[in-house]
């Protein structure tokens, strides 16, 4: 490829993903769904503006999975890795046994030999590492049980790679050599034997663990002492491009290897500053790995024979749904998190056009069955943005509805100041309050069976949904005068307060947040006021555990008014940075983690807070009691 070619598919590539991600975002189906879409239309089968190399454009972007994989270990601990055990070899091993069997039993159906069955099964059963992850992560699911259970049948999956690889060549009845591009070449080609091969493993592994925990942060210290973010910038991704190429030259997975390696460098006092690193051209790979993809899928073959391979995507994506759902059910996993979950998963991976290349120069596979298999995997992994959309559109409204058919409830036309909507944990404490302090309210809530519970302890809480424009008015929110809105998903949250200020601007609106993100959106929004989750529980917890420490009553209070000031004083300008620039964000956020450091070391060296520590009479009397001894009985 010469110099004019490089530029050209550069501007193909990112002309295509700029145009064609924002518009899948708007019409509310994904950036991944916008990235294969991209690659389809400048693929060879379509327009044609990129041509075959597409290939060697994917096997330099899969590095956008490996990145991820580290970043994703460094928000994982060791021993929440541990925790999660029983879902990674139990949950993850049964999905791809079963998976295997099932497929590799179709495939001899249709007159595959035994060892290609085999072979088949276990590629397909294989899913998408980048395609589930990054869709997952965009609807806030990777800390809900269906993320939580993929991520652990795909971890299991990347490490079932090295196995597979060992095992298709016994399929074909010995060992041959491979040579092809897409298999790592041991040790630049040198033979060696198979202990061997794994005590160079395990030497591997353990190097990445102990390098990991002790050494790095070293190495990162000095280099951040030099005050060069672009030198820190390299640093980071020579650690993850290091580690990959290690795993890769012993036989391994390059991605198992660096969410390895994340997971040991997670409680590494840089490990922020990696992720704002690394972070952005995670991004662009991964952007870059869809549209390969996309660009792979042979139209021409689908025109072909599009009944069959229509017929073959609709069983590989049918029978793995099947055997997620039911071992999701098994697991624990219920209602619409399990739909979510097995729809997630159904699609073929990226690690399949590794396998059957690599089943093809072994001589388990043909390269037609090849084609039909790249073809399916594509496709498979292409659906999955629209599988899961289906299910957020359609699925889980009528699972919802069967679940929840009790109709909403008619609210007696009543004049009171307030409107609380959403009458969850946050919202019965707030409620509670107000009205032991005389305040009448007209409460709203959409979970049935909290209402029910609700009613028992006198609460007067209606059913129904606050998002409606004709709930809130049956409300009175014409005549009220504060509507609070505590609901627990944050865009119901702003779609009930769109609806009340486009509808009642007299309204005084607050608000609960959910997140750092929820409170910039009610930010813009110039709501009158909002409080943060677990904001001031927490603080107050943090005072209980100071005093505990050693600190009086007074100081810790006032630590943590001096915290809670700053950060308050700080959330706009962090407000505006989130919206502008995500690098000057982070990079925002540590310094002014940095500077609240220093507010509070100097406060705590304040001599003069004495002066208003007199509201303060149990720790003054624990004081005079230490100085002077107990006081006598009476």
């Amino acid at each position: 490829m010469d110099e004019l070619d490089f530029f050209r598919n550069a501007l193909v590539y990112l002309l295509a993903a700029v145009i064609s991600v924002p518009i899948a975002k708007r019409l509310g189906f994904g950036s991944v769904l916008g990235y294969l879409l991209a690659g389809m239309i400048i693929g060879p089968y379509v327009l044609g503006y990129i041509g075959h190399e597409g290939e060697d454009v994917m096997h330099f972007a899969e590095f956008g999975v490996v990145m991820m994989l580290f970043l994703i270990g460094l928000e994982l601990k060791p021993n929440l890795l541990w925790g999660m055990r029983k879902s990674i070899f139990g949950l993850g091993g049964l999905q791809l046994l079963l998976s295997a069997m099932a497929i590799g039993g179709v495939a001899v159906a249709l007159g595959q030999s035994p060892g290609a069955g085999i072979a088949i099964g276990l590629t397909l059963g294989l899913s998408s590492t980048a395609i589930v992850l990054q869709t997952l992560a965009e609807k806030g699911l990777m800390k809900q049980a269906s993320g939580r259970a993929s991520f652990s049948v795909l971890l299991l999956q990347d490490i079932a790679v090295v196995p597979i690889l060992a095992l298709i060549p016994v399929m074909a009845g010995g060992s041959q050599s491979y040579n092809s591009s897409h298999e790592p070449q041991y040790l630049a080609g040198l033979e060696i034997s198979g202990w061997v091969q794994v005590v160079l493993m395990l030497t591997v592994i353990t190097g990445i663990v102990v390098i990991g925990l002790y050494l790095v942060k070293y190495v990162f210290r000095i280099i951040a002492r030099t005050g060069l973010r672009e030198v820190f910038t390299a640093a980071a991704l020579l650690l993850v491009i290091s580690t990959a190429a290690l795993m890769e030259l012993v036989g391994l997975s390059p991605a198992l290897g660096a969410f390895l390696s994340g997971v040991v460098m997670a409680n590494n006092e840089y490990r922020h500053e990696l992720e704002a690193d690394i972070e952005p051209f995670k991004g662009l790979l991964l952007g870059l790995f869809f549209i390969s993809v996309g660009a792979s899928i042979n139209f021409g073959l689908l025109g072909s024979s599009p009944a069959m391979i229509l017929s073959l995507v609709a069983a590989l994506i049918g029978i793995k749904f099947v055997i997620l759902f039911i071992l999701g059910r098994i697991f624990g996993i219920r209602g619409g998190q399990n739909t979510m979950f097995a729809f997630s998963l159904a699609q073929g991976g990226e690690f399949a056009f590794v396998l059957v290349a690599f089943s093809v120069d072994s001589g388990v596979l043909n390269p037609d069955t090849s084609a039909i298999l790249f073809l399916v995997v594509a496709l498979s992994m292409a659906l999955t943005p629209l599988l899961l959309l289906l299910n957020d559109k359609v699925i889980m409204p009528l699972v919802y509805k069967s679940e929840n058919t009790r109709e909403e409830d008619s609210i007696e036309e009543e004049e009171t100041p307030l409107i609380i909507a959403g009458f969850g944990n946050f919202g019965v404490v707030l409620g509670r309050f107000l009205i032991a302090n005389g305040m009448s309210a007209t409460i709203l809530d959409d979970n049935p069976e909290n209402i029910d519970v609700l009613r028992k302890f006198g609460f007067k809480v209606y059913y129904g949904d606050a998002s409606r424009a004709d709930l809130l008015a049956s409300a009175g929110a014409d005549k009220a005068k504060v509507l609070i809105v505590t609901v627990d998903d944050p865009q119901k949250s702003l779609k009930i307060i769109d609806l009340a200020q486009r509808n009642y601007p007299h309204l005084k609106i607050l608000a609960r947040a959910v997140s750092n993100t929820h409170s910039y959106e009610l930010i813009d929004r110039k709501v009158d006021g909002f409080e943060r989750d677990m904001f001031e529980s927490s603080l107050l917890l943090g005072i209980e555990a100071l005093t505990h420490l050693g600190y009086k009553r007074y100081q810790a209070h006032r630590l943590a008014h001096t915290f809670r000031k700053h950060v308050r004083m700080v959330q706009h300008e962090l407000h505006q940075h989130h919206k502008e620039d995500e690098m000057l964000y982070l990079s925002e956020t540590h310094r002014h983690a940095r500077d609240l450091e220093e507010l509070l070391r100097a406060e705590k060296e304040d001599t003069d807070h004495q002066k208003d520590s007199s509201w303060d009479i149990s720790s003054r009397m624990e004081e005079a009691q230490k100085i002077n001894g107990p006081l006598p009985e009476e």
